[in-house]
């Protein structure tokens, strides 16, 4: 039986599955954000506590997907493409009917051989425009793979465990059959610097997100123009002292009123700082502020983008959290998006998250949160990272949301108005 679950007034949905969702990015040898890999965790039956936790990734199966795709997908990828990893059944069913091949990229896993049924199936949806790329297992053999080569184009290895002599002959290998590589689990820079060296094309994993701590760092002088201001707001400073301080920064007014011009924060057009200001109240000028930090194009350059996306999903989908379990409670759900958006700050300024703490004051509760994990907003953080899928992390995401009187289908429906916001600022700076 499916669970009808509300997105909004005029908008009700049945899904016909239980599951975990979870975006994981994907970035190209210059580390712009090219595509989402999505991934799923069926749930168990109502009284079953058993889940298989092996460390392997779960193929989605093919209702699952059906899911996704009817009431989601455009909102879980916005303009990028999703990778979606499958079976052998979910490739054997009618899903497709459903899915614009344009936008989706199939990982195929999960097949002890290639059958003629199955060679014949992906033959007919590579004709239709679908593209495939292929997950090996080692329950695959060398005469099954040779098969499937031909209709992929590209291979995906999960590094976890490989040397680098293995990943070495791994790329030479496929890329002899002229495959696109895609290195999955890269989760340190230093993989990511291995992986790049040895030829691979895409990354997915979370090595974006490590902080590299540089000894002696100090801010950019635009990052702390930002922090200055950021302080000027939090003391309750008069309007026209704010606004003095953002006029005597020039990008950092044009950068502002760019921001605010996107269609996540006002239908209207805003032309002047007076006016943003207006418009955003200082609890809104404060999150704003923290994007421009990521946003800085004299940070870190394109590369910061998949960092912006995390920070700002993390953010938003905290806020969301706090919304739907503390109604009406506008303070903590703007201090759980300052928490959100702060906790990929020691990332950012590859500074140890104490001293970046000491240059932006924080309330008690958000250092506990930041740096223990401890506290409601620390709760909150964990579930969001529990959201992410660094690791298998089934029985935490379902003890969590327990815990907190959250269904799964209300951590989907906030997930995707998350992203959906998230993309929407990540477009507006690009």
């Amino acid at each position: 039986m499916g669970i009808s679950v509300t997105f909004n007034s005029a908008h009700r949905i049945l899904l016909a599955s239980e599951f975990f969702m979870a975006r994981r990015p994907v970035v190209d040898r210059q580390q712009n954000l090219v595509a989402y890999e999505l991934m799923f965790c069926n749930i168990a039956a109502e009284g079953d506590t058993t889940i298989v936790d092996d460390g392997e990734d779960q193929p989605a199966s093919a209702s699952v997907v059906a899911d996704v795709y009817q009431h989601g997908m455009s909102r879980v990828i916005g303009d990028l493409v999703g990778i979606l990893y499958i079976d052998a059944a979910a490739l054997m069913s009618d899903i497709f009917q459903f899915l614009p091949p344009e936008k989706v990229i199939l990982e195929i896993a999960g097949m002890s051989s290639a059958t003629p049924e199955i060679l014949q199936r992906l033959t007919e949806l590579k004709q239709a425009g679908f593209r495939f790329a292929l997950a090996l297992t080692c329950e695959m053999n060398e005469i099954d793979k040779l098969k499937l080569l031909p209709l992929m184009e590209g291979v995906r290895a999960d590094i976890t465990g490989k040397s680098i002599p293995e990943l070495g002959r791994f790329c030479s290998t496929y890329r002899a059959h002229q495959k696109m590589l895609l290195a999955e689990k890269v989760d340190t820079t230093e993989q990511f610097k291995t992986c790049f060296d040895l030829g691979f094309d895409f990354f997915q994993g979370y090595f974006f997100t490590k902080p590299v701590i540089a000894a002696g760092k100090k801010l950019a002088p635009s990052q702390l123009a930002i922090t200055e201001l950021m302080a000027l707001v939090s003391s309750d400073a008069d309007t026209s002292a704010i606004e003095h301080a953002i006029k005597s920064d020039v990008s950092l007014g044009l950068n502002l009123l760019r921001l605010v011009n996107t269609p996540a924060i006002s239908t209207h057009r805003i032309d002047s700082l007076r006016q943003a200001l207006m418009v955003l109240g200082r609890n809104q000028l404060q999150r704003w502020l923290q994007i421009m930090l990521y946003a800085d194009p004299g940070a870190k350059g394109p590369t910061m983008l998949p960092l912006l996306a995390q920070a700002t999903m993390r953010g938003r989908l905290m806020e969301l959290l706090a919304q739907k379990l503390k109604p009406g409670n506008r303070s903590i759900a703007d201090t759980a998006f300052t928490v959100g958006i702060m906790s990929l700050m020691d990332t950012l300024f590859s500074m140890p998250m104490e001293d970046i703490m000491q240059q932006i004051p924080v309330v008690d509760e958000v250092g506990d949160a930041l740096l223990h994990r401890q506290g409601y907003f620390g709760k909150l953080l964990s579930l969001v990272e529990c959201t992410e899928w660094h690791t298998k992390t089934d029985a935490l995401l379902r003890d969590t949301i327990r815990e907190l009187r959250l269904s799964h289908n209300d951590l989907y429906q906030l997930q995707l108005a998350a992203f959906e916001w998230s993309d929407h600022v990540t477009r507006s700076v690009h």
